[in-house]
């Protein structure tokens, strides 16, 4: 699988790993996080997958362009690295939605498309329009 991990990292770029790798793998492929640096809110036992971004030492969820780094209401989450807490700041989604969120990720090994939301149980058709908007794969 191939993976592009950027930020706060020795060696930033595009690195092939085995099926199976982890975001620990494509951290330590990269040379480790830069000095003084951290792995910030990353789960580095996720596992990856094909074709995504790795940010290290990212404190936030990127915003929407052109609203403020501070509104977490303004927040377009990565379904793929948002922590249960950050799920919770979506709406309509409390502590039991976001969990279901988390499990849906680990279990069926990350989210390759927003559609799959609609997989978890609790996200109906009008839930599924809330959200889309503010997620991202």
């Amino acid at each position: 699988m191939t993976v592009h991990i950027a930020g706060k990292i020795r060696k930033p770029g595009v690195y092939l790993l085995p099926s199976g790798a982890r975001v620990t793998d494509a951290v330590t492929a990269a040379g480790g996080v830069s000095r003084g640096a951290t792995t910030g809110p990353l789960n580095l036992a996720r596992r990856l997958i094909d074709g995504e971004q790795i940010v290290v030492g990212a404190t936030t969820a990127p915003a929407a362009p052109g609203s403020p780094l501070t509104d977490p209401a303004a927040a377009i989450l990565d379904l793929n690295s948002a922590t249960p807490d950050q799920l919770e700041q979506l709406p309509g989604v409390g502590e039991v939605l976001a969990a279901r969120i988390a499990e849906f990720r680990t279990a069926h090994g990350g989210f390759t498309t927003i559609d799959q939301l609609r997989e978890v149980s609790g996200i109906g058709p009008r839930k599924f329009e809330d959200l889309k908007s503010k997620v991202r794969i």
